[in-house]
């Protein structure tokens, strides 16, 4: 699980919505767990996507609990 780090995805955090890039076999429940494992966060929501451009692969947006925010939300290459 990678953060998605574009303008969009930048811009959606301010509704408590981060954007993670994740194999295309992981389910709704396993990024949720993984986000509160990791961030130590409230996960109220989840969507996914599939990308289906030169490399197939799945977006997920987390919404998180209203108040809560993960600290250094930053890209990794």
């Amino acid at each position: 699980m990678k953060p998605v780090v574009t303008e969009k995805s930048m811009d959606a955090t301010t509704q408590n919505c981060y954007t993670f890039r994740v194999d295309r076999r992981t389910t709704k429940n396993q990024i949720k767990k993984a986000v509160e494992e990791k961030y130590k966060v409230e996960v109220v929501g989840v969507r996914t996507m599939d990308i289906k451009k030169k490399k197939k692969w799945k977006k997920a947006i987390a919404e998180i609990k209203k108040g809560q925010r993960i600290e250094g939300f930053e890209g990794e290459k």
